[in-house]
């Protein structure tokens, strides 16, 4: 059986969850794309040929109906900040967010955060440019910026800057999940900005400029390096692989299926509550640490039995090839090939049509202090409603034999307004100006 066709009858033995594994199997083509989530994601998405696409060192432009760095082809390398809002003055707020439209526009094109640069201003003043990236490319630099509910009320109820009325639903703290490990010291967030490049000097630059403008206003809560990049964002990207070994996020969404981004990803007028963010989307990010060690002492049958697929080529259980669809009635040696505890059996289209775009990134933040590696997913999910998107699929995975391996440390969520229009457009123009 195919993810396309119907589920045939259920034979002897079989059990319910199995069975309605089979019926989300054959309900995927249906809907477009089917769920995807948790480290290694399946979606079931008709894609259309790739384009080429910029260069590695070519520049994205900064402005269209979307913020660039959510379909945007992922690139290598991740700086991501989360921000404090330290003001309660709305007038300072706004002009730091028009800088730092300006600062953005100027680095993704490969010049300079400021009009004078790093070395052509005034002697005695300090440049406007912090200078690391000069000579360096635009490297398909994206910056991506979102708002986290404690801008609209803070957590004793304050509502700082005017802005709570305008503070779409879906805009709200994720609930608890089984395992959560959350430090809040890494969690939520003011404000915050994902640098995306291919040199991670660039991105590094961009975010140091955007802090070095926004001082005495903002001020860093927590920030996430990250590299090799977790999924792929366009057909003409191959699948990465994690720091288990494995390829991760096969069949994520991607950019040049637009119907199934609009039915996922792209907040609407009809849903958002808050005609500011329409065409824009919601952000999920969870730092997600992979206990390597003990990983790195199970079977590579264990490994395959946890994934629910094969390390090498990255094929389902049962299967040959990495995009051979997934069939859950696959028997090997009497035995269903795919285990119902598997990552791949619970994080595929069973969950009612709902689907995240992905684009994570691998870490290595030096050791635990315990002698072991601190590695892992810095998970990053844009969807149109969290609750439909990774809450539903996040919820699945309770049962998940990954989370042997794996503990969530931190977690936040944002909402990301539409694309700049012009040259006169300001990040959260439509929401300070409304």
């Amino acid at each position: 059986m195919t993810e396309q066709q119907g589920p045939e009858p259920q034979p002897a033995g079989v059990s319910r969850r199995r069975l309605f594994g089979w019926v989300g199997a054959g309900t995927a083509g249906v809907l477009a794309a089917g769920a995807t989530g948790g480290m290694i994601g399946r979606t079931t998405a008709v894609e259309t040929a790739s384009s080429s696409g910029p260069g590695p060192d070519d520049a994205v432009e900064f402005t269209g109906a979307h913020q660039a760095g959510i379909v945007t082809p992922a690139q290598d390398r991740l700086h991501f900040v989360a921000f404090d809002v330290t003001t309660d003055d709305r007038d300072e707020l706004v002009e730091v967010l028009k800088n730092w439209t300006a600062a953005a526009r100027r680095m993704t094109a490969g010049r300079d955060a400021g009009p004078v640069g790093a070395v052509e201003g005034e002697r005695f003043a300090p440049p406007d440019d912090t200078g690391e990236a000069i000579g360096l490319p635009p490297s398909g630099l994206t910056l991506t910026i979102g708002f986290g509910p404690t801008l609209f009320r803070t957590a004793e109820g304050v509502d700082r800057f005017g802005l709570d009325a305008r503070r779409p639903a879906p805009l709200t703290d994720l609930p608890a999940f089984a395992g959560d490990q959350l430090d809040p010291a890494i969690s939520g967030g003011d404000i915050c900005i994902q640098a995306c490049a291919n040199d991670p000097q660039v991105a590094v630059h961009a975010v140091r400029n955007l802090v070095r403008l926004g001082a005495g206003v903002v001020s860093v809560r927590w920030s996430q390096l990250g590299f090799g990049r977790t999924s792929s964002t366009s057909t003409g990207q191959d699948t990465p692989r994690n720091l288990f070994g494995f390829k991760d996020g096969t069949n994520n969404l991607k950019a040049e299926n637009e119907t199934a981004l609009d039915r996922f990803v792209w907040v609407t007028d009809d849903d958002s509550g808050a005609d500011w963010l329409s065409g824009g989307s919601y952000l999920v990010t969870r730092r997600i640490r992979m206990l390597i060690e003990p990983w790195d002492t199970s079977t590579l049958d264990e490994q395959h039995r946890t994934i629910g697929r094969t390390k090498g080529t990255g094929a389902p259980l049962g299967q040959r090839e990495e995009f051979d669809p997934v069939d859950f009635r696959k028997q090997v040696d009497g035995e269903f090939a795919i285990p119902e505890t598997s990552h791949v059996f619970l994080a595929n289209p069973t969950n009612s049509g709902t689907a995240i775009l992905r684009r994570g990134y691998s870490f290595v933040d030096g050791s635990d202090g315990l002698g072991r590696l601190d590695a892992g997913l810095f998970f990053i999910a844009y969807q149109r409603d969290p609750e439909t998107g990774f809450v539903q699929v996040q919820r699945n995975l309770r049962l998940d034999a990954m989370n042997e391996y794996i503990r969530h440390t931190s977690s936040a969520v944002f909402a990301c307004p539409p694309g700049i229009r012009d040259d006169a457009d300001w990040w959260g123009r439509a929401l300070f100006d409304g």
